[in-house]
């Protein structure tokens, strides 16, 4: 069916744009309006005569506009139909091979990795960003331990959250697994124990093994963790380091409240093991409600790691770690044998970012909207498959009546719908009778993904558990 979008709407979405000259302001509103997803590809824009009432400018205004769009790849006119947005490279330009290597994956709804696209308005920060780039020109451009201003940004955004933090206590990376792969190298050596929940973050397990760990599983149910079952394997286990994610785990979506904290900092303490927190998703909170205190207000020898990638847009690739000042020099030893610091224009972006909070107002009104229409969507369309709704995060864990995860995931990636099966997340296996979905495109997608993953749940339904294998071909993001 086709889109298209009213004048109102453009005119109220375009308001204030620069009008010296005006036709150029407007284009570059449109521009960017289109870039970030905010007029979705493929719809029809107005007539000039529409838009020109709507604007109260002049008819060569929207011309001129207009076909400055179609200049710069961003519109196209046909013939007899109007002006339909676009953008250069088309719909293949965000499709990577490594992630998606199929043909048909370019049409397919890519549920795999749990990342949304940019917020309005990350564009506008890219290119004030750039005007502020040539006063660093003159340097290395290298900051192992990230611009001091950046740094001074996220310490200030502990300090609003009740975590009094200096500066010279942030290293900045690229990413969140960066980060983990740099304590990974500083503490995580051949042999060293390693607490890890299950299920899990993947890639962070990963990066855990790879250096040489040997993990050990503390599950986290359906209705969250088990403390007592925690404490019990900390002492049996003695782990120098945990892995957890109390921020809306991943995949889970649980939020543990401070009094758990205060609880699981203390069987920490008694096995005499370090913390290593991830805050990905702690800026998601979509329905307003307060957040814990962070866990190294509880436990003050924790190493967290933070990230932009889920609050901002992964695009930005920066993370960070907060650790305590005496491990900062073992950090910065592990981290210079991997890279000599995250580039400078994408940190020059997020300290723009972040001076206006650890999160985009409009971007958790929309996260909120889709995780909203999923839930509806499969309350409708898989009334048979369990899930709690979480508060925050980017995605649901659906339990299904029975251990088909893989099977109904391989189904639905034929049927053009990528979504990860629970023994992805799974530590030492299992997990079958989960799926994860994100919320993570607009909700007319994630509906037609929740019809498409019905259809592949009536077709393996009747199945003996375990037929299908683990999928092949697909890199996991998670």
């Amino acid at each position: 069916m086709q889109q298209s979008i009213s004048a109102p709407r453009v005119a109220g979405l375009v308001a204030g744009f620069p009008r010296n000259p005006a036709y150029a302001g407007l284009a570059d509103a449109l521009t960017l309006l289109i870039g970030d997803g905010r007029i979705p590809l493929g719809t029809r824009l107005p007539s000039e005569r529409e838009l020109t009432e709507a604007l109260g400018v002049s008819r060569t205004t929207v011309t001129r506009a207009y076909a400055a769009l179609r200049e710069g790849g961003y519109a196209e006119a046909r013939q007899g139909a109007g002006t339909f947005t676009r953008v250069p490279g088309g719909r293949a330009r965000s499709h990577d091979r490594a992630l998606l290597p199929r043909p048909e994956d370019e049409a397919a709804i890519d549920l795999n990795c749990a990342a949304a696209t940019a917020p309005a308005g990350l564009a506008a920060a890219y290119a004030e960003a750039v005007a502020e780039l040539p006063a660093y020109l003159g340097g290395h451009g290298y900051f192992p331990a990230g611009l001091p201003r950046l740094q001074a940004a996220i310490a200030a955004a502990y300090d609003a959250r009740g975590l009094p933090t200096d500066p010279a206590q942030v290293m900045v990376t690229p990413g969140a697994l960066s980060a983990a792969g740099i304590v990974a190298a500083a503490y995580a050596g051949r042999g060293e124990r390693v607490l890890v929940e299950s299920p899990v973050y993947p890639n962070a397990t990963q990066a855990l093994r790879r250096a040489g760990a040997r993990l050990v599983e503390a599950p986290v149910d359906p209705g969250g963790w088990d403390l007592d079952a925690v404490g019990a394997v900390l002492q049996q286990a003695r782990p120098g380091l945990a892995y957890l994610v109390p921020d809306f785990q991943n995949p889970t979506g649980h939020l543990m409240d401070d009094a758990q904290r205060e609880v699981y900092a203390g069987h920490l303490r008694r096995a005499g093991t370090v913390a290593v927190v991830d805050e990905a998703h702690q800026a998601l909170a979509l329905d307003g409600q307060p957040m814990p205190l962070p866990f190294a207000a509880h436990a003050p020898g924790t190493i967290t790691i933070g990230s932009a990638s889920k609050s901002f847009w992964g695009g930005l690739r920066l993370g960070w770690i907060r650790a305590p000042h005496e491990r900062m020099e073992e950090l910065t030893e592990a981290r210079v044998a991997m890279d000599l610091g995250a580039p400078v224009l994408e940190q020059l972006v997020l300290a723009r970012l972040l001076a206006d909070g650890p999160v985009m107002p409009d971007n958790v009104t929309r996260l909120r909207a889709q995780r909203d229409g999923l839930a509806a969507a499969l309350a409708e369309h898989l009334p048979e498959w369990r899930f709690r709704l979480p508060t925050g995060g980017l995605a649901v864990w659906c339990e299904l009546p029975r251990p088909l995860g893989t099977a109904v995931v391989t189904e639905a990636d034929r049927l053009g719908v990528i979504v990860a099966p629970g023994p992805v997340f799974a530590v030492s296996g299992g997990l079958d009778r989960f799926v994860r979905i994100p919320w993570t495109r607009p909700a007319p997608e994630l509906e037609e993904a929740v019809r498409r993953l019905a259809a592949a749940w009536a077709v393996v339904r009747d199945r003996p558990a375990g037929v299908a294998g683990r999928r092949t071909g697909r890199v996991m993001v998670a």
